[in-house]
């Protein structure tokens, strides 16, 4: 059974969506690992910043099944696309297992240097190699700039963290 990594993201009510997110994969897929959520500043047009984490579990299921299970629950939890800038909720398959597959885009372009991705993934899987270049995740996540990320902690009930000086 491959194990599976999906970066989850969201800058519209993100912690919300974040809890949403896992919540559903759980329900799915059932018991998830989750990295501590993070605050990136957006990637492209201007936007609010992002909280995005990684969530680690193992499913039998084929990639078609698996993508089609995480676009739905971007459906359910409001995903529109109408809005560049909004995103109610992502949901990134990274890696399902070692595989390789540009056509279905595992592992994902920019798995080790977009800090939003590397740093929670090193988080959950430091020892973890990428299948095509042979690095290891801990080390490409050294190499990120320093300050792209701020964790904010463990996702949970009550609101998350926020470190002095808020989200902007």
């Amino acid at each position: 059974m491959p194990d599976v990594f999906v970066g989850v993201g969201s800058n519209a009510d993100p912690a919300a969506a974040l809890r949403v997110a896992v919540a559903a994969l759980e329900q799915r897929f059932g018991r998830v690992s989750c990295s501590s959520v993070y605050r990136s500043a957006a990637v492209g047009p201007p936007a609010a910043d992002y909280l995005n984490a990684v969530v680690a579990f193992a499913t039998p299921e084929p990639i078609a099944v698996l993508r089609d299970a995480l676009h739905a629950i971007e459906t359910r939890a409001g995903r529109r696309r109408a809005d560049p800038a909004v995103t109610e909720l992502d949901l990134d398959l990274l890696l399902y297992g070692s595989r390789v597959d540009a056509l279905v885009r595992v592992p994902r372009p920019g798995l080790f240097t977009l800090p939003f991705v590397v740093g929670p993934l090193a988080e959950l899987a430091p020892d973890l190699v990428h299948p095509v270049t042979g690095e290891r995740c801990e080390a490409a996540w050294q190499a990120a700039p320093p300050g792209a990320l701020v964790r904010l902690g463990a996702l949970r009930a009550r609101p998350l963290e926020v470190p002095e000086g808020g989200l902007a």
